[in-house]
């Protein structure tokens, strides 16, 4: 049986990649890895980042949720967003197999579910429970795995609904689901997101809590979760939180899911916070 290891966001950093990899595997063999998400931008290698983890995930070793960086390459790239100054994507727009890329990205799960470990990019709503946030997840992926994903891509962007309702339909609910899962850090006690906030845990708005400590239906598995470099690695019984900012020159992070031994390594800062 394989030794499953979550890593949390890489953005690029592909070296610091090869080089966690090649730590682990001084550690033990028989690997897999589950990425959290965000796999490109804002590091210098988003290019060789997608690739590798694209070849580690074709030949069976490797598998990643999306982030909200993932999806904003997928909307530049159909020119549906424009790029940002601090992005970093034209080696992968300009690449000849940008095509295959972009396709093997839209493959990707929006949430994981392996031995009682959920794992998405951001959060979960307080009301979903993991079966629950499964099906949802799966709503988003045959959306971004139609012929009309672009279409999805247009409307996939906006603060609105803020809160989750069984009932929401259309392109509310997709949009919805997608906030939840790739940029939610706090809610209220009946689930509506604050999207302004990025700080950690000590900068919740008046109202609103991290959304792992509200009461919520995911309590009885572990989330494992990145997004939010501020937080920085948090290790509970039922939570896992991975991003420890490697691209703000912080560490990239592996979690082994047998044993919760954590591997980590330096990496250079490229791109200053804020």
């Amino acid at each position: 049986m394989a030794n499953t290891y979550f890593i949390g966001d890489l953005q690029g950093c592909a070296d610091q990649l090869q080089t966690l990899i090649s730590k682990i595997e001084q550690i033990s063999s028989n690997n897999y890895y589950i990425f959290a998400g965000d796999l490109v931008n804002r590091g210098p290698k988003s290019l060789e980042t997608l690739r590798l983890v694209r070849k580690l995930q074709q030949t069976g070793l490797a598998e990643s949720v999306l982030g909200n960086h993932d999806l904003h390459l997928l909307a530049v790239a159909n020119g549906i967003r424009p790029a940002h100054r601090s992005d970093t994507l034209d080696d992968i727009l300009n690449a000849p197999d940008k095509g295959e890329l972009l396709h093997w990205l839209r493959q990707r799960p929006m949430a994981i579910l392996k031995n009682q470990h959920l794992v998405v990019h951001a959060g979960v709503f307080p009301s979903w429970t993991a079966k629950q946030t499964m099906a949802l997840a799966h709503e988003v992926e045959a959306e971004l795995k139609s012929h009309e994903h672009t279409n999805f891509l247009r409307s996939m962007y906006g603060n609105t609904p803020d809160a989750w309702n069984d009932n929401l339909t259309g392109n509310d609910r997709l949009r919805c689901i997608v906030n939840g899962l790739t940029r939610m850090r706090f809610c209220t006690a009946d689930g509506r997101m604050d999207f302004a906030t990025k700080d950690g845990l000590t900068a919740a708005p008046t109202g609103f809590a991290p959304w792992f400590d509200v009461d919520r239906e995911t309590a009885d598995c572990t989330v494992v979760f990145g997004h939010w470099s501020t937080l920085g690695l948090l290790l509970r019984p039922n939570l896992i939180s991975l991003d420890t900012g490697c691209v703000w020159g912080g560490k990239l992070t592996a979690v082994s899911l047998h044993d919760r031994q954590i591997i980590q390594i330096d990496c250079p800062q490229q791109q200053k916070p804020g």
